[in-house]
């Protein structure tokens, strides 16, 4: 009967250990970025410059290029009717681009065509100048993010294949461990460089349809100021 008697197996604990090693391990993002090593640093401070640019540049040209439909049909109407001061208060209290590129023009009213139109050129290049200031910075974080990135990947692997050199211990594991955290840099670097590529086209794309509608707008004003000059030589 002694013989008989076989000890119990705990099937439960066993099935537990087994199903604790089957799960995969999941990585967290903190863990992930912290892997990725020193590089992350500078590539963090470029996406948090990046986002910065884009929302300060964003809310300064919506707030600076906006203008009413009926901006220009106003200035024409007051000039028409000889109050030039109306019409350059009008411009003035826009307070945007558009309002002081005609606010200026207006104040040349008086002087021969050609130099008012030169104004409007010469204020409206300043204008966008303002409207695209900083700019630039996204253009070389787009372009810096990734190559950092790819030097934190060119590194890593680097110091992997250094420490293979000292152990003589070649093993996919240790080169697949080593080699995913520094793939790392690799992404983060594009995801920077994509947001700060996106945001530099978009508001560039808002910056293009200012200046359209400042030409527009220009191109009506110059003829508004030629009506009183052709119109008597046409009853002539």
């Amino acid at each position: 009967m002694l013989l008989l008697q076989v000890p119990a197996i705990d099937t439960t604990a066993n099935s537990l250990s087994a199903t604790t090693a089957a799960q995969p391990q999941t990585l967290q993002l903190f863990d992930l970025v912290a892997k990725g090593g020193w590089v992350m640093i500078p590539i963090a401070f470029l996406l948090f410059s990046a986002l910065y640019l884009i929302f300060e540049r964003f809310f300064v040209i919506r707030s600076q290029s906006r203008y009413d439909a009926n901006f220009i049909d106003n200035i024409r109407d007051m000039v028409a009717q000889g109050n030039i001061k109306s019409a350059e208060s009008f411009a003035k209290n826009q307070r945007t681009a558009m309002g002081r590129v005609f606010e200026k023009a207006i104040g040349r009213i008086g002087s021969p065509i050609r130099e008012i139109e030169g104004t409007i050129e010469t204020v409206g290049q300043i204008e966008l100048s303002r409207l695209e200031r900083n700019m630039g910075y996204l253009g070389i974080i787009a372009g810096i993010a990734p190559m950092l990135g790819f030097i934190g990947t060119i590194s890593g692997i680097i110091r992997i294949f250094y420490d293979i050199s000292l152990s003589d211990n070649i093993s996919v594991g240790i080169i697949a461990g080593g080699l995913y955290e520094k793939m790392i840099t690799s992404g983060s670097g594009l995801i920077v460089g994509v947001i700060a590529y996106t945001g530099y086209h978009l508001l560039n794309m808002m910056i293009e349809r200012f200046t359209l509608a400042l030409e527009v707008n220009a191109f009506e004003f110059i003829e508004v100021l030629q009506k009183p000059t052709t119109e008597p030589a046409r009853m002539r």
